[in-house]
């Protein structure tokens, strides 16, 4: 086995400085991570006692799937039921899901993919990667994205169509299936052989007039004498909705003190400050009173150049970077075939086939780039113009005389921030192909005198995304198209950003980055289940397994974004105001990782006790793993559960369980990469507005984080770590299940719940990392830069470590009543989650007490919402051919971030549903018409969301959503 780490040649040096630069870094300068966020779903239902069957959460067949483990089942029905276009979706509204990848806005790190994040216990952004997803027992490769892979499964990989029902077990089930199993296990179970085929057709759009969602399944199966097939196709096309398209979303609810980005520009020009040739006033165009571009005006010639500009204002020069285009959600288009072949090789032995394409398009729209670049000042420094570029309004080329001509050089403090409007908008595009073919024997063999049932399977998937980023700008062009070496170089087109540059001029420097990465998975399992031997209270039955699996990933950036301009100069000239960014693209390092691993298992199911007083059953449960890792060694897990009636109306349990997740590729291997963060400066006001904070000390009075870059995100770097260890957990879970005899379809479960995660794997938010380098200075600054005369952040270091310890616990209930009469059957069902506490403990850099942050009831940073209480609820009525179905869905309030705006407080909501259909006779044809969010609730607003203004992960913005469902079998 090959240990897993090859770097392609680094050419950002920048990007290379600030990977290297982490773990340079102490361990303990990070605190507290950035963890998860929200979803929500259809009303599901606890498993019910089977036939002969395998409950996600144990190997063992068994006849009682009334099992120790807090398992949530989704049925078929419940899919349909749903309204909901895809997994994510459904799964997404549990009360048991945190924040999880959704909606494919231009807000976040989605970027059309889909996470299921239980316990809020995923990665930050809501990855999802401490929760194992699994299909039919198996694993599933791991996503790609826009900026690299990713380590968690993305669920829009797998076609609708293919899907019958769902499993969710919500405890560490680390020793059953090994890592990732933290928070828990989803298992995704496929269609069963039929004969026939079954059509289903979905229409829906919001009463906004967007947001318009269509799909098509088509499952056809057959069976034959000893074999059976089944092939499945879906497809799924979801179209935007525009932040202008909503009252929230439309501008941000951070107040704009002083103006920004717009077409008009803002300019600082050295030298026009008390200019006699041309009139200026003492401070035109400084750092102080920069100016504008009048809006149609007309540059003169000469000494009346500067009459097309004016000192820069509100609300004059006010401009709205939300309503250029930009996606709340954005679209999607899916299309993908399933098919399966089995057969029966004798009476004991079957032979199963798989496989499937699944392909995915989709984009997100942002506002046109927000130009700033200078001298040596600036975002991006070491340009010059001189004083006879042709489109230097203060130059020579305007009839300037030479003596009065200015020029901007590259060691002078000029600066020029624009919206580059005529180079149009950014789009980021994704094409993912997601391939997977699989097959294995199972069957069954007599072993002591019993039936035993065995099953061996292998697997090899592929996920593989190129993506566009679109409409950027060639900063080497850029400075050549500005310089005085155009005029020599053939193809050069001189560049104006004095006024509206021509489409030609547009073209010249716009830029399109074209990159892709891809994840394999290659895995082989072999299980074994039956009854040992029969004890006094019933059959002891064990399974046992084996397990190989290797795990690979490659990232293939753009490498002209990575290479060092030509026309700037750079670190290696030696020139002290330098620039390594080629173009507007983030750069990244490629890289290429993988890791081998060897698993073995054994799990035992046991009855103690049966009829007698006290105890109508005790059952243990005992599973045990080993797992050793070319990355990180070796280590084992045990998982230990009791169920104890004592009577048969009501079951007790309690479950625990050690947990084992070994660092993914991404964590380990990950070059330095640029990116954007979302975040609050506690600096705003600058170093004189901040007296009690250490770190602000030399910000500029008046500094305003929302006048640099895009609306105020942060520009910052994120790093691997190869000196990573797995992280380790401990979950504990205690409940009671209640089935009473005299209510015939009644049930409630109620069941507690603690999870530590030790030594976890995470990293701290933008927000975090400000907050302690502003409160503590020192070494807690070492991860932040600022550019010293305006304090804007040019680089935030954020990277992942080892980081101590995360404790969260909690009560999940849920109430269930069946019923029926004379007007038909009905179904109730409550299911509500309370979140007590999500505590991260980390070591305190400075020494003494560990820093802790509570983060339960709180959504005072980005897109991390952690409500205490979350529910949901359905009433349902069948009666004949008709049904109606009632949903109502809860989160419950948290915490803002202190503004003068609102008050500090996200509001609760609820949301209601309604449906209702007629099943005809022929072809078993179904029609349904609903309508969700039927009172068109938007999210309630959230300062820290801004500029978004709610938090993506956890809410969306579709408002009302009416549909149309058609199905049929032939």
């Amino acid at each position: 086995m090959t240990r897993g780490l090859h770097r392609m040649p680094v050419l950002n040096l920048r990007a290379l400085r600030a990977g290297t630069a982490y773990a340079a870094l102490l361990a303990g300068a990070l605190a507290t991570p950035a963890l998860a966020q929200t979803a929500t779903a259809p009303a599901a239902q606890a498993a019910d006692a089977v036939e002969e069957i395998i409950v996600v959460g144990s190997r063992i067949q068994r006849r009682d799937a009334d099992g120790v483990g807090v398992v949530t089942t989704i049925t078929e029905q419940d899919l349909k039921n749903s309204g909901a276009g895809s997994v994510g979706e459904l799964l997404q509204k549990l009360p048991s899901a945190g924040v999880s990848l959704s909606t494919n806005g231009t807000q976040g790190t989605s970027y059309g993919a889909s996470s299921i994040n239980l316990r809020y216990l995923g990665g930050a952004e809501g990855s999802g990667n401490r929760v194992l997803v699994l299909v039919d027992g198996h694993r599933w490769v791991d996503g790609v994205g826009q900026r690299g892979f990713r380590d968690f499964v993305d669920l829009n990989t797998m076609p609708l169509g293919m899907i019958e029902g769902i499993e969710v077990l919500k405890d560490g089930a680390s020793a059953i299936y090994g890592s990732d199993a933290i928070a828990g296990v989803v298992n995704i179970k496929t269609a069963r052989d039929f004969d026939g085929v079954k059509l289903t057709a979905k229409y829906g759009a919001t009463t906004h007039g967007d947001g318009q969602s269509y799909s098509t399944m088509a499952n056809f199966g057959k069976r034959f004498d000893k074999s059976a097939i089944l092939v499945s196709a879906s497809y799924v096309k979801d179209k935007p909705i525009l932040t202008t398209s909503r009252d929230l979303t439309r501008v941000t609810l951070v107040p704009v003190t002083a103006p920004g980005t717009s077409p008009n520009g803002l300019y600082i020009l050295p030298g026009l400050s008390n200019n006699a040739y041309f009139g200026t006033p003492t401070g035109f165009a400084t750092s102080a009173s920069p100016v504008a571009f009048t809006a149609g005006a007309t540059i003169g010639s000469g000494a009346l150049a500067d009459n097309a500009y004016r000192t820069a204002s509100l609300p004059a020069d006010y401009y709205n970077t939300q309503a250029q285009g930009i996606y709340s959600t954005g679209p999607s288009e899916r299309w993908g075939v399933y098919a399966r072949w089995t057969t029966d090789l004798s009476d004991s032995v079957r032979f199963k086939a798989e496989g499937l394409f699944n392909q995915r398009k989709s984009d997100q729209l942002f506002s046109p780039v927000l130009l700033d670049i200078g001298g040596s000042a600036g975002t991006i420094r070491g340009f010059s113009i001189a004083n006879n570029q042709p489109f230097n309004p203060f130059g020579t080329a305007n009839g300037v005389p030479t003596a009065n001509a200015l020029a901007f050089a590259a060691n002078s403090a000029w600066r020029i921030r624009k919206v580059m409007t005529e180079v149009g908008n950014r789009d980021n595009v994704q094409d993912v192909k997601t391939w997977r073919i699989a097959g294995g024997f199972d069957g069954e063999l007599n072993l002591f005198g019993r039936e035993w049932s065995w099953d061996v399977y292998g697997l090899y998937s592929k996920n593989k995304i190129d993506t566009q980023a679109l409409n950027g700008v060639n900063y080497d062009r850029l400075a050549l198209g500005l310089g005085p070496n155009c005029a020599t170089t053939a193809g050069c087109v001189p560049i104006n950003l004095f006024s509206p540059m021509t489409a030609a001029q547009a073209e010249y420097i716009r830029f399109t980055a074209r990159e892709s990465n891809q994840t394999e998975i290659y895995d082989f399992t072999a299980n074994i289940t039956g009854e040992l031997f029969q004890l006094p209270a019933g059959p002891l039955a064990i399974a046992a397994g084996v397990e190989h699996r290797k795990n690979k990933a490659s990232d293939s950036p753009d490498p002209f974004v990575n290479a060092l301009p030509t026309n700037i100069p750079t670190p290696a000239s030696g020139s002290a105001f330098a620039s390594n960014t080629t173009t507007t693209a983030q750069t990244r390092i490629a890289t290429v990782g993988q890791y081998s691993l060897n698993e073995i298992y054994a799990e035992a199911a046991i009855p103690l006790l049966k009829d007698v007083p006290l105890a109508k059953t005790l059952d243990i449960s005992l599973a045990a793993r080993y797992s050793d890792y070319d990355t990180v060694g070796g280590d084992s897990t045990v998982k230990v559960g009791v169920g104890w009636r004592p009577i048969e109306d009501i079951l007790v349990r309690g479950t625990y369980a050690q947990g084992f997740r070994a660092p993914s590729i991404l964590e380990l291997f990950q070059g330095g990469r640029q990116t954007s963060f979302q975040g609050t400066d506690p600096c705003n006001g600058g170093a004189s507005a901040n007296p009690s904070l250490p770190g602000c000390t030399g910000v500029p009075t008046g500094y305003n984080q929302v006048n640099f870059n895009l609306n105020g995100l942060i520009p910052g770097t994120i790093s691997g770590n190869t000196k990573l260890k797995a992280e380790t957990a401990d979950t504990y879970s205690a409940g009671v299940a209640i089935k009473p005899r005299f209510a015939p379809g009644l049930s409630l479960t109620v069941d507690w719940y603690e999870i530590t995660v030790r030594d976890a794997i995470s990293s701290q938010s933008a927000t975090q990392i400000l907050n302690l380098c502003a409160q503590r200075a020192g070494v807690f600054c070492d991860l932040v830069s600022r550019d010293a005369s305006t304090g804007a952040i040019t680089n935030l270091l954020q990277g992942v470590l080892n980081l101590a310890e995360i404790k969260t616990s909690g009560v999940d209930t849920t109430l269930r009543y069946d019923f029926s009469n004379d007007l038909g059957k009905f179904a109730a069902v409550v299911d509500a989650s309370y979140l007590e506490s999500f505590k991260t403990t980390s070591p305190n850099p400075a020494g003494g007490a560990p820093i802790v942050d509570e983060r339960a009831g709180k959504g005072d940073q980005p897109r991390s919402t952690y409500p205490h209480w979350k529910g949901q609820a359905s009433f349902s009525w069948t009666g004949g051919s008709w049904n109606a179905l009632w949903r109502g869905r809860y989160i419950g309030s948290t915490t803002d971030v202190v503004n003068a705006v609102k008050d500090a407080k996200t509001k609760a909501i609820f949301y209601n549903d309604l449906e209702g259909g007629y099943q005809f006779e022929r072809y078993d044809t179904a029609i349904s018409v609903g309508i969700s969010n039927i009172f068109d609730k938007a999210p309630p607003a959230s300062y820290a969301n801004a500029p978004i203004n709610y938090d993506i992960y956890t809410y969306d913005a579709r408002g009302r959503y009416g549909y149309v469902r058609v199905s049929a079998k032939f």
